[in-house]
């Protein structure tokens, strides 16, 4: 309530592009001397975090590992498409009662894996959006062919473009918290990203050698500590701010959030542009691996949860896709949980009440389409 933008950080930070936490003027002096120091910082990173739930790594490659948590050898696969961002995946396994993972193994889906992407070395600073859906395809590839995909934020439009290119390989499609069409509904984050002017972005790649250095970018935005009552709100948790049981998750918090990752910044220029610049995708003008995305010969069946008090993404942005896509209407479910963004993954109560739903939805036989 009242906060202005720089204010926004313990949110901006968490969720790509970080960058549009701040005015233009105000990114303009934070680079500056200050975040050139920063860049040649020599200290030591923050250990990766690792998540709850064990895993098997079953493909290791440049851009994105592979990583299985099933129950089970046979049945259709269920893929998360974890954001790529300027944290990793664990968003999706941070803690007991806080891990998606969990909560959809514990629904029912007992074949499920999950796209871990690769922090950026300084080789795969060329990389591009081509790049990260080639690399989809190839896990898809290697569980079968054909999938149930589940995208969670910037994963989910990268999702939507998946299926919309390789449209046989996805049977059903999960998007969650994802921005697709903003023009539609501007939130916070993406009016800056379209207030800033593109230069900031390119100074801040140049900067970084070619990539978006996430450890140098968050301590040049991080204007105060995170609030616990912030991490409370955002995981749901009926653990009062203060107790050993809240001060022992708010810890596990706070070093998934002290851990992040490069991007490329041919990745990340490319996503300003063609997303909050040009809003490509939902213009019917994004081009994936050769082919212009017609988002309109899609007929798969869609899930959509938005979050009602989502800082990063509306509903709007989201709900948009049914408008652009050829499901029949039936076979697309729109829900609004009472969540922030970061609720919407692991938050306890959005993962006890609406999760369940989804896994339900996903083990349900793919629909007969009405006869026209």
């Amino acid at each position: 309530m009242g906060r202005d933008s720089g204010d926004q950080f313990p949110y901006a930070a968490f969720f790509w592009p970080a960058l549009v936490a701040a005015s233009a003027s105000e990114t303009a002096s934070l680079m500056s001397a200050q975040f050139v120091e920063m860049l040649g910082d020599g200290g030591r990173a923050p250990q990766p975090p690792e998540g709850v739930t064990a895993s098997e790594l079953v493909l290791d490659l440049q851009a994105v590992r592979l990583r299985d948590f099933s129950l089970v050898e046979c049945g259709v696969p269920t893929l998360l498409c974890s954001p790529y961002a300027l944290h990793g995946a664990v968003i999706a396994d941070l803690a007991a009662e806080h891990s998606l993972v969990a909560a959809l193994r514990g629904a029912g889906i007992e074949r499920l894996f999950m796209a871990d992407w690769r922090s950026a070395t300084p080789d795969m600073r060329f990389l591009g959006i081509d790049d990260y859906l080639a690399a989809l395809n190839v896990l898809v590839d290697h569980l079968g062919g054909t999938v149930d995909l589940i995208g969670l934020c910037q994963g989910g439009w990268l999702s939507l473009i998946y299926a919309a290119r390789f449209p046989t390989k996805v049977r059903k499609l999960v998007m969650v918290g994802t921005p697709v069409d903003v023009a539609a509904r501007q939130s916070k984050l993406s009016a800056m990203a379209e207030a800033t002017p593109l230069a900031v972005f390119k100074n801040l790649v140049n900067l970084g050698d070619g990539r978006v250095i996430g450890r140098n970018l968050a301590r040049v935005w991080r204007r105060g500590v995170i609030e616990s009552d912030e991490i409370r709100k955002s995981l749901q948790t009926p653990q009062p701010a203060g107790s050993p049981e809240f001060a022992r998750l708010e810890a596990i918090f706070r070093r998934w959030n002290a851990w992040t990752i490069d991007m490329p910044g041919t990745y990340y220029l490319e996503v300003i542009e063609k997303f909050y610049k040009r809003n490509e995708l939902a213009a019917g003008e994004f081009v994936a691996l050769g082919q212009r995305i017609e988002l309109s010969r899609l007929r798969l069946p869609i899930y959509l949860l938005a979050g009602n008090a989502d800082e990063v993404v509306t509903a709007e942005q989201l709900f948009a896709v049914a408008g652009l896509v050829s499901t029949q209407p039936e076979f697309v479910r729109e829900e609004v949980a009472p969540s922030d963004h970061l609720g919407l993954f692991m938050g306890k109560r959005t993962l006890e009440e609406y999760w369940p739903r989804i896994a339900a939805w996903l083990n349900e036989p793919l629909p007969q389409p009405s006869v026209m």
